[in-house]
């Protein structure tokens, strides 16, 4: 499964006004506008849409960071052409690959922690970015109920899949508690491994 962390684009209602003003009045030929040949509200506005430029970036660079190896490739992004006629990205989006490691629940895990990291890693996340995360937990619950089954399968196989250092660590308890601990005069310290 595969899901997209998005930064919605927030337009602003005089960018947008100012767009549909320029295109009414035909100031909309493809080329650029010098600051100077800006009226204060189109400056204003690409003042906004510069910030906003810089919010959709260090977003989407701050989710490419933290995804790592899980990001399907770079952020994409959607553009807003200001009224200097300069593109300006409003939106973006990162995609991550959020499927389970098939057979490998420790995997599984350690993969769906980096996804609810990179989905929280911006400093303001998105409605989208909080779901991703939300659905990494869940993978991660999962992922933490199988490694449990799996460890209480081991448990009651008898410690079998384990080489039998289960048994042995039962014997040489039960050793322990039957004759104090010494069973001879040459006996080496104990080490548990666990």
């Amino acid at each position: 499964m595969e899901i997209s962390t998005h930064t919605m684009p927030q337009p602003v209602t005089a960018l947008k006004r100012g767009r549909d003003e320029n295109a009414q009045r035909g100031a909309g030929k493809d080329r650029d506008k010098r600051p100077g040949e800006l009226s204060e509200e189109e400056q204003r506005q690409v003042e906004q849409l510069k910030e906003r430029d810089r919010e959709v970036r260090a977003h989407e660079a701050a989710h490419m960071a933290a995804a790592g190896g899980h990001a399907n490739g770079g952020a994409s992004f959607s553009y807003t052409k200001g009224p200097d006629g300069r593109n300006y990205a409003t939106g973006g989006e990162v995609s991550i690959d959020t499927s389970p490691v098939a057979g490998d629940p420790q995997a599984t895990l350690q993969k769906a922690q980096t996804v609810q990291r990179a989905a929280m890693a911006p400093a303001q996340p998105s409605g989208q970015d909080r779901q991703v995360a939300a659905q990494a937990a869940a993978m991660a619950a999962q992922a933490r109920q199988e490694i449990a089954a799996e460890r209480s399968e081991e448990m009651k196989s008898g410690g079998e899949d384990d080489g039998g250092r289960t048994d042995a660590a039962a014997n040489l308890l039960k050793r322990i508690q039957g004759d104090g601990g010494m069973s001879g005069p040459n006996q080496s310290p104990l080490h548990f491994v666990v």
